[in-house]
């Protein structure tokens, strides 16, 4: 299920969004102009792998971070930067610059941490966003829970559904399980579950206390900035 918009019609300003979406789009059109031989080297430089990451945690540690804006292929971007256009302005319009940009950043932390202790010894390199941007959709669960999604499931296109937030985030989670204990490879679903369960509890303590959607503009960009 592939989601298209939600029902929350104030966003107020979305800079970090957008920011976020324009950074990883330059870093990926450098990566590809690089050629595709160079992929490899690339991911095992600025990706998180675990096993380099507990024999030198110091030296390993700014991998965490880069690895967020790294990603194997135009798919795999596509998909991280859709989710965060979909669920990312709503969120930053509650929350602000600042504790947005917060909350993706650990996110992406705590993402990376429970793939790396999941699998210690691993050499593979861990990439994308999609550790920080499952912390999004977490908190997104907890501030928008009477929210919809139009969802349309692929590949049968007209298909649209208004889904409740509630039971799209409930399913997507389910996948990510799932995923894990019938050991589907080639994705960090530990870092999706990780970055999600992430958002669900740091919204709940970094979130404002009032709607800024009720607040004068001039009220949500001075909380904004």
């Amino acid at each position: 299920m592939f989601p298209l918009r939600d029902t929350i019609t104030y966003h107020g300003a979305t800079v970090a969004t957008i920011g976020l979406i324009v950074l990883n789009g330059m870093i990926f059109l450098y990566q590809a102009s690089l050629g595709p031989e160079a992929f490899p080297e690339f991911f095992f430089i600025f990706g998180f792998i675990p096993g380099e990451f507990f024999q030198d945690p110091v030296g390993r540690f700014w991998t965490i971070f880069t690895s967020m804006f790294v990603h194997g292929s135009f798919f795999h971007l596509l998909s991280n930067v859709w989710f965060l256009w979909v669920f990312g302005p709503a969120v930053e319009g509650r929350l602000g610059f600042r504790r947005f940009m917060f909350l993706f950043l650990l996110a992406g932390v705590a993402a990376a941490a429970l793939q790396g202790f999941s699998f210690p010894q691993s050499e593979t390199p861990m990439i994308g966003a999609s550790g920080a941007v499952s912390g999004i959709l977490g908190a997104y669960l907890v501030l928008f829970p009477r929210a919809r999604v139009l969802t349309v499931i692929l590949p049968f296109f007209f298909f649209l559904f208004w889904l409740p937030v509630p039971i799209y985030l409930g399913y997507w989670i389910l996948i990510q399980f799932m995923s894990v204990f019938m050991n589907v490879e080639g994705v960090a679903w530990w870092a999706h579950i990780g970055g999600f369960f992430l958002g669900l509890v740091l919204i709940l303590i970094i979130r404002p206390k009032r709607i800024y959607s009720s607040d004068p503009f001039w009220e949500c960009w001075r909380d904004y900035c």
